[in-house]
């Protein structure tokens, strides 16, 4: 950068006010840099503003779910329920934004359309769809996993006149579905943690089930005072255990491999599991997710439980999943789902079997002819997860090119953190790191702490630019491949291979080494210079 090359605008543009974009604010400012934050919402809360769908609920116990880098915020807020709600979660990240006097970092209701690279000062060109321009040294993406809602593609989709609404965009406001014949099409986390609450609500509630899912109830109580002091004074060791697990929660894997304990003790350990509730199921015992005859035992204790949930064995049947691993998609915390199918006004219609062939005005036409009136549409289908939020940004680096074609065969990163010929700038807990694998809170405190120590490493030695050198790369994206290539994860069409999405290329995009094993390869990688990283 010559003398006469005006000063960038700021420092930092971060681009996202969920969990892990707040983070990386405060800890940047506390730093001393200049930073501007953009979100499309209108508040803080990231997934938490958009997914508002009733009975929306974190699969990461309370106390986990939050952060823990300030012990005053750990000591000081109450949560109400071992799983907390939308509204406690966003109650929570209004108080952080308040305590920490974040929001004033952010242009909300703002999007940011594009940010380029000019090659010659390093630096980047920010545009937003308001019409502002602003010039940064670094941009930093925090723009979440699953926050670009997927609808599915049907034949007369618009053409139904009643309310028609996406999990994933649910109307602040609330919708009441008293006395109403209500449709719901997708049965993945969205879907089972909805239907219940619909049905309360429903006169009739048809479910269209695209593929059945594996769940797990949530075991949710309420927290009373007692448990809240046990917890807090004992918080230090719980993010300790924490940070040295797969999932950036407290819990560890059963000691020992699934056979090498008895059936007795076997099924005990499950039935724990099942107690403490959801995604831990899938991590009973350390063998689960890579042997498939130790999937096939955890498999067929919940198959026995979910059975016996199920009054009708034919409705059972459909529930239960024949394609794939249980864990291999993201297990789904419920309360009351498979129940909900005992009631007489709640039907379930499998598209495996029935495939919708058309929407009219009234209702829902299946492929077999039979008409299904219905006064509202919710469509639980999902995000383009990972990368949707990435790709509607135009992000252009070295020659122009874009990320969007840098990606096109599968997201290439370094440590999830930066891609070759994208100098000076960073995707947070997105693919390439554990992001969706674990504990999300601590991930993004992880990935928020590593990048605000690389840019006082940077600042310290006087270097203008980092970029991911090309070969550590290609080097990452086939640890990530050979990781998931090990286990089980391969062996379902989910959203972390991108599989929901026609035409999208199949590509495992987490990193399933687990939380503590990735913390160790980045301080690694930090210790030995930034190795794998170049700078200029």
């Amino acid at each position: 950068m010559s003398e006469n090359t005006p000063a960038p605008d700021t420092d930092v543009v971060v681009v996202g006010a969920g969990v892990t974009g707040l983070y990386t604010v405060h800890r940047l400012r506390t730093l001393g840099h200049r930073v501007r934050g953009f979100d499309r919402a209108a508040d803080v809360g990231g997934v938490w503003y958009w997914n508002r769908y009733p009975g929306a609920r974190c699969d990461v116990e309370s106390f986990d779910y939050s952060y823990s880098f300030d012990e005053d915020l750990q000591q000081e807020w109450d949560w109400s329920e071992k799983y907390a709600t939308q509204p406690e979660i966003m109650r929570y990240l209004h108080h952080v934004a308040d305590r920490f006097s974040l929001r004033d970092a952010y242009t909300f209701e703002t999007s940011v359309r594009s940010a380029e690279l000019d090659e010659d000062t390093l630096t980047w060109t920010v545009r937003t769809d308001t019409g502002e321009t602003v010039t940064s040294r670094f941009v930093v993406f925090a723009v979440g996993c699953l926050s670009s809602a997927q609808r599915p593609d049907v034949p007369g989709l618009d053409s139904f006149a009643g309310p028609s609404y996406h999990t994933g965009e649910w109307p602040h406001e609330g919708v009441d579905f008293t006395g109403l014949r209500v449709g719901v099409v997708g049965t993945g986390s969205s879907g089972i943690q909805s239907i219940p609450e619909i049905a309360s609500q429903a006169r009739q509630l048809t479910v269209f089930q695209r593929s059945p899912n594996y769940s797990v109830p949530a075991g949710n109580e309420p927290l009373d005072d007692a448990r809240r002091r046990r917890v807090k004074a004992g918080y230090a060791e719980r993010r300790r255990l924490a940070r040295l697990s797969g999932g950036g929660s407290p819990f560890t894997t059963y000691p020992k491999k699934t056979f090498e304990v008895g059936e007795e003790e076997r099924r005990a350990a499950y039935e724990k599991r099942w107690q403490l509730g959801g995604v831990l199921y899938s991590k009973t015992f350390p063998d689960q997710l890579v042997d498939r005859a130790a999937n096939d035992a955890a498999r067929a204790f919940w198959e026995e439980k979910v059975r016996a949930r199920v009054d009708d064995p034919a409705v059972a049947e459909l529930l239960v999943p024949g394609d794939h691993p249980i864990g291999a998609k993201r297990i789904v915390t419920d309360s009351g789902y498979f129940e909900t199918y005992n009631q007489p006004h709640v039907r379930l219609v499998s598209l495996r079997t029935r495939p919708i062939e058309r929407v009219d005005a009234t209702g829902v036409v299946l492929a077999d002819g039979e008409h299904i009136a219905l006064d509202a549409l919710v469509h639980a289908t999902g995000f383009d997860a990972m990368t949707g939020s990435v790709d509607r940004i135009e992000v252009r680096g070295r020659g122009g090119r874009t990320l969007k074609e840098a990606w096109a065969a599968g997201p290439r990163t370094y440590l999830g953190l930066g891609t070759d010929g994208f100098p000076n700038f960073f995707n947070l807990t997105g693919p390439g790191s554990p992001s969706v694998m674990v504990n999300v809170v601590l991930a993004g405190e992880q990935h928020g702490d590593w990048l605000a120590d690389l840019l006082a490493y940077m600042e310290a030695h006087g270097h203008r630019a980092v970029e991911a050198a090309p070969d550590a790369v290609e080097d990452w994206v086939r640890e990530c491949r050979d990781r998931a290539g090990a286990t089980l994860l391969m062996e379902a069409d989910s959203w972390y291979l991108g599989a929901n999405i026609p035409g999208k290329p199949r590509v495992f995009m987490p990193y399933v080494g687990g939380f503590k094993v990735y913390q160790e390869i980045i301080d690694a990688v930090a210790a030995d210079g930034y190795k794998g990283f170049r700078f200029s």
